[in-house]
């Protein structure tokens, strides 16, 4: 097949069964994300709400997008935003990834640093200064817009039933880690609606403070929270998983070994989570993840040192 533009590689990723031992026989399936043309789940995102935007006319052909990001939703909303001819600012808090930092400024938008100590918390700050700045703007703000998790919802989440369906699988678990909380919120709402004996679980680094921990810094990229998205329903969620930096970094070694997949820290700590949720459900559950990018946009963090 011939395509014309970027945006019509977004999608139809490859669902992945990883052969490894799971508690009670059970087996993880996981949506490898990083077939996407920008590298990430959050390609699916990035084209979604400039869509939305420029359907309830919140932008026109001359409006400057403005995001607070960790780096893949910059890297979708600037692929995004190039193909629109839109003008991107990205505000980063300045030691995330090299790698994201670099692609974000590939794809033509132009980068904001706030210090790493005052967190995502710091982005979003000065992206709603700049806002105030920068006539015709729009900051979509993804820690707060029901788009967010639509685009979850109405993308990757059919994608998955069809494929389990097509394969004539019951699909009993759902394992998805939250930074904005998007990704699993959607999914697991649509899940939840079609599935309705699905069990769900969230996945977090320590660190992150869904599950009553206190806050700090961690290794573990792209997931964790600071605050609660507004977004995220308690009856979408049945299990919160609290996953250490060692044991995703354990499994992002383990599968470049024994697969050859080259997964980020979010992916090793989404399969942690995964055994760990198999150990909750019957024997011969099917259990479906997602490794939302690879390894790759992480070297710079060392991220296959051994530690």
């Amino acid at each position: 097949m011939i395509y014309h533009q970027v945006s019509e590689l977004i999608g139809q990723t490859p669902l992945f069964e990883l052969n490894l031992p799971v508690p009670k026989g059970s087996k993880i399936f996981a949506k490898l994300e990083m077939f996407n043309p920008g590298g990430s789940i959050k390609d699916r995102l990035g084209k979604y709400l400039i869509e939305q935007a420029f359907k309830n006319q919140r932008i026109n052909a001359e409006s400057t997008i403005i995001e607070p990001t960790a780096g893949n939703t910059g890297i979708g909303l600037a692929l995004a935003a190039l193909e629109a001819k839109l003008k991107t600012i990205l505000v980063v808090p300045e030691k995330f990834s090299q790698e994201k930092q670099i692609l974000m400024q590939a794809l033509g938008a132009q980068l904001v640093h706030t210090p790493s100590e005052d967190g995502i918390v710091g982005a979003i700050k000065k992206a709603k200064s700049l806002q105030q700045q920068t006539p015709n703007s729009y900051v979509p703000m993804q820690f707060e817009n029901p788009e967010n998790p639509a685009a979850y919802y109405h993308s990757i989440a059919p994608e998955i039933l069809t494929e389990f369906t097509a394969a004539q699988l019951q699909l009993d678990g759902f394992a998805a880690g939250a930074g904005s909380g998007g990704t699993f919120v959607g999914m697991a709402r649509y899940f939840k609606e079609k599935v309705p004996t699905i069990q769900t679980a969230i996945v977090e680094p320590e660190g992150s403070i869904l599950n009553g921990g206190p806050q700090h810094s961690h290794r573990t990229e792209g997931i964790g929270v600071e605050f609660v998205p507004p977004f995220l329903d308690k009856k979408d969620v049945d299990h919160i998983f609290t996953i250490s930096d060692q044991a995703a970094f354990h499994w992002v070694k383990q599968l470049a070994k024994d697969f050859g997949l080259l997964i980020g820290s979010s992916s090793g700590a989404a399969l942690a989570a995964s055994l760990k949720l198999a150990e909750q459900l019957p024997a011969g559950s099917n259990i479906v993840t997602v490794f939302p990018d690879s390894s790759e946009r992480y070297l710079s963090q060392h991220i296959y040192a051994e530690k």
